[in-house]
This record gives C-alpha cells, structure tokens and sequence, in this order.
C-alpha cells in the first residue's frame, strides 16, 4: 500500500477535522500519500481529489465540521455509481480509503469492499448511534454544548419560573437528551429507546413545585415528539406556563472537546494501521477504552442501544 485517501460524508460532527488530520500524519509517518476527497461520496464519483501534505492539516485540530466538506449523493447508491467511485480511486493510484462518517457512510463504504476496494471506516456522528463502538466522534462536544445551552435557559427558567421543553436532537437515538438529561438535572427525558407516561411526568412536576423549586426541565429527542407538542400536553395537564427551545444544527458545530479531539486522533490512526495490516471492509471502535477494528457486518448485525441505567438513574435523581 503506497497511497490513501480520505473522506468525510454524511452529518458533520466536531472532531472530524482531528481525524483527518491523525489519517493524514499517521499516513506520512508509514511512508505513505495521502489524498483528500472533497464532498464525500460525490466529489469520489467526479474525482475531486487533492494531494495531502503534512501541512495541509496544520491547524485543523481545533476545527469543528469538515475541510473536506460533505454532500449527499443518490448517484453513489447505484452500482453505476459505485463503480465509478472505484475507477476513480483506481486512476488516482489509491489503494486503500477511509471513511469518516456515520451508518450511512459506511454501508457506502462497504459497498466499495464489495467491488474490491480496500476500504476502512471511521465513526463520527453527534447521535452516538453506532453499534459496536462505545462512543463516536463528536458526541462529546454535542452534549457539552446541549448542557452550555441549557445552564444559560436555566438562568431564564429561574427568573421566570417556567418549565422549559428543550429539543435535542436524536432522530433514531436518545444519546444526546439522556445524556444531557442526566447531566443537567432534568425533571424528564424522553427518548425512542424508554417508553414515557404523562402522568409520571406530570407528577414530576408537580413533586418539584411543591418543594419550592423555582424551574423544570424536560429533555426530549427530536425523534420522539417535537417540542410544541410536548409542551402543549404540559400546559394542558398542568397549566404551568411552558417554553419551547429547539437546539437544532448548534448541536452539530464548535470547537471538538478534548475527548472528541483525542479519539478523532486515535481512531484516525486505527484506520490507517488496519490498511496496513491487509484489513478491509472494518469500521474502527472504541471498547472499553481500546481502539479496536470490527468487520462492517458485525457491526450491522447490532442493534445500538443507550445505557438505560443512565435513564433510571436521572428518574431516581430528579425526585
């Protein structure tokens, strides 16, 4: 293996740029050439490639989002558009590539292993909704900028006395709201994974308020309800005055934590050693504080599921 390349596609997420970075110089330290592709799956059909020095990626680390952009590409789900993918990569002198992305990108990626390109993906997603890896590029930042979010409302909240309802995001996955839920204090979480009873929340409320506490929170994931309706429900059953604060894509940019940047860093590195080492068609994970390599299937057969002993552990807390 003499040359590689590296990608970043589907949602952006903060640390992405630590890991390109960590592909790159881990790339030159082996000896190897490093190209980026610009615009994902896209700009590999069109052959927007560019050569990578170590200078390329100065400064990157602290960087939220991607240098090497993003972009959908509904050509890229056909095989025509697969193939010519790999064509390009073949003109290109590319023997191996990395994907840096989330389910979608690597069910891409192995699509380019099925048609024999040594491929190795690297997750990055703020939903942390990955199976087989514990923890995924920029979930960490997210939620620290979920809980800087709420902590300013709070201070709203107090001065009011209001119950706020605050939209997070997690279409498929609860990560972010139970994390930050737990982490902030939250009178509720509500997430796909734990089914909710309104007259448990309800109770939690009233529980609050008879005690003399001056706000509440309720944390909801996006793929659950939206917010207006949750605090429409509030107000109906309750009549406490409600507010509404959808966090939408702030979630998704900043400067990576150092969390993010360290593991951007170590997986970055996985990836390029599994090429190495004659591995394809593996995602690179995080277990038990190891980084680790697991085939793409393996990972697919999961199912991922949130730590619901974080979830009981926010109700016992929010008495």
């Amino acid at each position: 293996m003499k040359r590689i390349a590296v990608l970043t596609s589907g949602g952006d997420a903060p640390g992405m740029n630590a890991a390109i970075r960590a592909v790159v110089r881990k790339g030159v330290h082996h000896g190897l050439e490093v190209l980026g592709v610009y615009r994902g799956y896209s700009g590999l059909i069109q052959g927007d490639f560019v050569p990578f020095q170590l200078g390329s990626v100065g400064d990157i680390i602290h960087r939220g989002g991607t240098i090497l952009y993003s972009a959908r590409c509904e050509e890229f789900k056909t095989k025509e558009g697969q193939q010519k993918a790999v064509e390009q990569l073949k003109k290109h002198g590319v023997d191996g590539l990395v994907v840096i992305g989330g389910d979608g990108s690597f069910r891409g990626a192995q699509k380019l292993t099925a048609h024999g390109f040594p491929t190795v993906g690297v997750p990055a997603t703020i939903d942390n909704d990955i199976p087989g890896t514990d923890f995924t590029i920029g979930f960490d930042t997210a939620i620290n900028t979920v809980i800087d979010a709420i902590d300013k409302i709070r201070d709203t909240a107090t001065s009011h006395e209001r119950t706020y309802i605050i939209e997070v995001m997690g279409r498929d996955a609860g990560d972010i709201a139970l994390w930050a839920g737990l982490a902030d204090g939250a009178e509720s979480i509500i997430i796909p994974e734990a089914p909710f009873d309104w007259d448990e929340i309800v109770e939690r409320l009233n529980r609050s308020n008879r005690r003399g506490k001056k706000h509440s929170f309720i944390i909801v994931a996006e793929g659950v309800s939206d917010g207006s309706t949750v605090a429409e429900e509030i107000k109906r059953r309750t009549g406490l005055e409600t507010r509404v604060t959808v966090l939408g894509h702030i979630q998704r940019g900043g400067s990576p934590t150092a969390m993010d940047r360290v593991l951007a860093s170590r997986m970055g590195a996985k990836a390029v050693e599994l090429l190495l080492e004659g591995k394809k068609d593996q995602m690179v994970a995080i277990q038990k504080g190891d980084i680790v390599g697991i085939p793409f299937d393996e990972a697919f057969r999961m199912k991922h599921q949130p730590d619901l002993s974080l979830y009981d552990l926010a109700g016992i807390l929010a008495i």
